[in-house]
């Protein structure tokens, strides 16, 4: 019996490009295939979870939403990993920045993802693990943002279970420790390709920064992500 299509994903075997973006809203993902993607095609729409797959460049790509939080991501990555045959998956998003080196609009690399999530007691491992980025296409990435003069930065970033935190140390907490930013899917992103023996890597815009008060409007955010999925296209 065919694990495809699943309860979460209504795509056929198939259907999945090897590599899929994936950003948190379905309506970016939709975006995405419509401006970047040549010949894109809806290949499911679950729950308006909604998945593209085209081409980019000649090469086959997909693009589908994770949603908030790592039970959400968790679950798309596990079946696309696991079901669908899919090796990479490369995750687009905003997050809030915490270090004083960051600038709005600044492109992150997430070369290892803390996390106060118990994600990862369900592997029963005798210690902490540690999420981190796939090597290979973290250093593509650096290689192809500095062929396009796009500014990066590179280091540890936070995947944070709750959005308004009560306590209100936590930030502080994790920006002495040198994390660069917050956002709330990576960690499990990273878990799932680790246990599955697949590929993962997060990139993010700085949409906001929690020390400076700075944000973008929608319009900005828009214009700003640009950068960000050309490096991810260009990795597929």
């Amino acid at each position: 019996m065919s694990n495809v299509p699943t309860p979460h994903i209504g795509a056929k075997e198939g259907d999945f490009a090897k590599t899929v973006l994936m950003p948190g809203d379905p309506l970016r993902a939709k975006y995405i295939a419509e401006t970047y993607l040549e010949n894109p095609r809806l290949v499911t729409s679950v729950r308006n979870m909604l998945g593209f797959t085209g081409t980019y460049k000649g090469k086959e790509i997909s693009v589908m939403g994770g949603g908030m939080g790592m039970p959400s991501i968790g679950i798309y990555s596990y079946e696309l990993f696991n079901f669908y045959g899919v090796e990479s998956i490369i995750r687009i998003g905003s997050a809030g920045g915490f270090s004083d080196k960051l600038q709005l609009k600044d492109v992150v690399i997430g070369m290892g993802a803390c996390t106060n999530s118990n994600y990862a007691a369900q592997y029963g491992l005798p210690g902490t693990f540690a999420p981190i980025a796939d090597y290979e296409l973290m250093q593509r990435a650096i290689d192809i943002a500095k062929e396009q003069g796009t500014r990066v930065v590179v280091g540890n970033i936070l995947s944070s279970d709750p959005f308004y935190n009560a306590d209100a140390t936590a930030n502080d907490k994790w920006k002495e420790m040198g994390v660069l930013c917050v956002e709330m899917e990576a960690a499990a992103l990273y878990m799932n390709a680790a246990k599955a023996g697949k590929k993962a890597l997060c990139l993010l815009s700085i949409s906001d920064h929690l020390y400076t008060g700075e944000e973008l409007s929608s319009d900005e955010r828009q214009v700003g992500f640009g950068k960000m999925m050309e490096i991810a296209l260009e990795l597929a």
